[in-house]
């Protein structure tokens, strides 16, 4: 049995793929898991896991200083035979950690210089500074860790350059968290986005789609804005009308949205981060049995209308055209057969491929091999 210290300074306690799948999966396999985050909800115990809360942080800045600080210490506190860090911000402590006898693991969740040439709100000569300094950075912390793990097969290509000890453990979905679905007969006339809302991820035109369809279809989003001025201009629209803004949704209620809509959308801009990422939505949107309405990417458009793992499970769409976004929700709707046999297909896939249990076997192994 291996003590594991999970740590993370930026996210949510109960996140799922730290907490629901790793977490979880580690603990299952008769571990000793604890989880250091920094959120101010205190202390907790469930499924068997300890989280240790230490304390939370105003702002980004203090996150990334304070907080991080924090982090360190109270992992320390627990000598762990493992760590595993999951920001980018942590990467310093678990070099000090190493330091007293750790191994040590970098979990990349996003492919960070990417990210950082993707930001519109910064200036070119920004961009590429940023992100040029933090990929020297992270080359230099990671190839003197124990290991890594990545999100996505194309993060681990590039990962595996530093460290040769680099697993991608994709953030696949539970399937057998979205089994209640509705008859399709029963399902109202409704498609919905769960996520995180702004402009890169294509939330304007999504507004934009629902001022031009020709059938009366409901998008139900679930999430919150990052953008205040978004928001507003938004709201101000024609086609807010036809929205219904569900807020920030638990997992048992994305669940039981997924299963009362007849399409899901993932509609991300083209930025460098997106196009080869595996956004997990998309996932949970096909093991819920709904047609998938994504952006048209080579990495997607296999996946949703490819016929490798039980044929097309959805559409593929310019993220940036709204007429074209409007008439894949019109005709999913106007030929529900077509739509329940997408749904079915996606089912099958992520069943028989696109799963968690493929996913946590890896981890294991990965935890084993250290």
């Amino acid at each position: 049995m291996l003590n594991i210290a999970h740590l993370t300074s930026a996210h949510p306690r109960h996140d799922a793929r730290i907490f629901g799948k790793q977490c979880r999966t580690l603990a299952d396999h008769g571990h000793r898991v604890t989880l250091v985050v920094a959120d101010g909800c205190g202390d907790e115990d469930r499924h068997g896991i300890h989280i240790v809360d230490a304390g939370a942080a105003r702002g980004r800045l203090q996150r990334m200083i304070s907080a991080t600080t924090r982090v360190y210490r109270c992992a320390l506190a627990l000598a762990p035979d493992v760590v595993q860090l999951h920001d980018p911000e942590l990467l310093p402590a678990g070099l000090l950690l190493q330091r007293h006898g750790c191994k040590v693991i970098f979990d990349a969740h996003e492919d960070v210089p990417r990210q950082l040439l993707g930001k519109p709100y910064l200036p070119p000569w920004t961009r590429h500074a940023l992100a040029a300094t933090y990929a020297r950075f992270e080359h230099q912390a990671c190839r003197r860790l124990d290991g890594v793990i990545t999100a996505t097969p194309f993060i681990r290509e590039r990962f595996e350059r530093i460290n040769r000890a680099t697993v991608d453990i994709n953030n696949f979905p539970m399937p057998e968290e979205f089994g209640a679905d509705l008859a399709w007969a029963d399902k109202p006339l409704q498609v919905c986005y769960a996520g995180g809302l702004s402009a890169i991820r294509g939330i304007a035109e999504l507004v934009r789609a629902c001022e031009l369809l020709q059938t009366p279809v409901r998008l139900q989003l679930a999430g919150a804005f990052s953008e205040p001025a978004l928001a507003a201009q938004l709201r101000a629209r024609p086609g807010w009308r036809h929205i219904d803004a569900l807020g920030q949704l638990a997992r048992g209620d994305v669940a039981a949205l997924l299963g009362a809509s007849r399409a899901g959308l993932v509609t991300l801009h083209p930025t460098l981060n997106h196009l080869d990422a595996l956004p997990v939505k998309m996932f949970e949107y096909m093991a819920a049995g709904i047609p998938v309405i994504a952006s048209d990417f080579p990495r997607w458009r296999a996946i949703v209308e490819g016929d490798g793992d039980g044929g097309a499970c959805g559409l593929c769409v310019d993220p940036c055209d709204p007429p074209a976004i409007a008439a894949a929700i019109d005709y999913l709707a106007g030929h529900p057969d077509i739509a329940r046999r997408m749904g079915d297909n996606g089912r099958r896939a992520v069943r028989a491929r696109y799963n968690w249990r493929s996913q946590s076997n890896k981890l294991i192994d990965f935890y084993d091999h250290l």
